[in-house]
């Protein structure tokens, strides 16, 4: 174990912890916009919305986060449309991630029985109203627990952001490998710097997953 080694290099992987999380969380908040957004078309199945939301779910879930990143980084500027490394990360983790955040959301908003909305309407609540206090909070604890296992998983794909030469946690690994083949303390440092970044949210992830749980029971 080469600890000078470790001690050198170390603030290279701070610095590309940054970036990694930076650019996760912004992919992250923008995944879960475009997922509620088609969560809600296809929830309340508003035409054309629908059929539309639909389609790009199906394209972002079939295909991998790399390919959409060679499409962003090295097909569109064929095109004339140019992106900087971090544009075409957050784009497709975005992308990728609404797919996966509107099917999330959609199983929490299908979990309201209907005979609540029906309720809801006798009562004379407009449709804002049985959406904030009827729908949201029930449907809210069913997706939490999915919401959760999606951000844990798209930040761990932010990994595949090096092949569109974004100095990420990833790249900076496989360039220090290529340069001194120190393999085993740079990937040692690479799994401290991910287990770092989603170990925290991961557990914070099941504290809230199991009061949301109590509070059901």
């Amino acid at each position: 174990m080469d600890f000078e080694f470790i001690k050198k290099f170390t603030p290279m992987y701070v610095e590309a912890a940054r970036l990694t999380l930076i650019i996760g969380v912004i992919g992250i908040v923008l995944s879960a916009v475009i997922g509620l957004l088609c969560a809600l078309a296809k929830y309340y199945r508003i035409p054309v919305a629908r059929q539309i939301a639909s389609a790009y779910i199906e394209l972002s879930r079939n295909t991998p986060l790399i390919v959409q990143l060679f499409f962003l980084y090295f097909g569109l500027p064929k095109a004339g449309i140019v992106w900087s490394s971090e544009a075409c990360g957050i784009i497709g983790l975005a992308f990728l991630g609404g797919s996966y955040m509107a099917e999330s959301f959609l199983g929490g908003l299908r979990s309201v029985g209907k005979i609540q909305l029906e309720s809801a309407e006798s009562l004379g609540f407009k449709r804002l109203q049985t959406m904030r206090y009827i729908v949201v909070p029930q449907a809210a604890s069913v997706s939490v627990p999915a919401i959760c296992a999606n951000v844990i998983f798209l930040l761990k794909e932010t990994s595949v952001f090096s092949a569109v030469s974004l100095a990420d946690l990833m790249y900076v690994a496989k360039d220090l490998i290529g340069m001194y083949y120190n393999t085993w303390e740079a990937l040692l440092m690479l799994v401290a710097a991910y287990l770092v970044l989603i170990l925290p949210i991961s557990i914070v992830f099941t504290i809230l997953e199991r009061r949301l749980r109590r509070a059901r029971n």
